[in-house]
């Protein structure tokens, strides 16, 4: 292999990375959306019980998002979690 394609390799791995920080910032900003969007439909309604029948049911879908949406960044975090350790130092 020579010096450039390690170049290229580290190049590759440094982007793949960036990618997915920015996916799991972009996932967390819309899940802190969410959640801003919930307080406000409890709030308009005056209920905050999950279990109350006159818990809103816009409240209700927008945790279901939300839910699916950390769960997803977990997913990621736990995918990339071991990758980010090791950081690409050669380009630096």
């Amino acid at each position: 292999m020579t010096m450039l394609d390690r170049s290229e390799t580290v190049q590759r791995i440094a982007t793949n990375q960036l990618r997915m920080a920015t996916l799991i910032s972009d996932l967390m900003r819309s899940a802190s959306i969410l959640t801003a969007d919930i307080e406000h439909q409890e709030a308009q309604t005056g209920v905050r019980d999950l279990k109350s029948p006159t818990y809103p049911s816009v409240a209700r879908h927008l945790r279901a998002r939300r839910d699916n949406l950390l769960a997803t960044v977990a997913s990621l975090e736990a995918a990339v979690g071991p990758a980010s350790s090791a950081k690409p130092t050669a380009l630096l």
